[in-house]
């Protein structure tokens, strides 16, 4: 296999492993532990959750762009 397919393809297994290890992180925490979820009032897993939520989601296009931006070697 030709290096630039090579590293192509790597870039793209990287990219959804690190997007579905975060959606089942948030959806696990999110829903199945009911932090995404404000019942009688906001307590403080719900803050917790939505500011981790956030900051995970910057981290997460910061390595997206990280990674897309180095041009592919030949």
């Amino acid at each position: 296999m030709e290096p630039e397919v090579r590293e192509f393809l790597r870039r793209i297994s990287l990219s959804l492993g690190i997007g579905l290890l975060w959606m089942i992180l948030n959806s696990t925490f999110g829903i199945m532990f009911d932090f995404a979820f404000v019942h009688d009032g906001i307590s403080l897993g719900n803050i917790l959750f939505y500011v981790w939520f956030i900051a995970s989601f910057g981290f997460m296009l910061w390595l997206y762009v990280r990674l897309w931006k180095k041009p592919l070697e030949k």
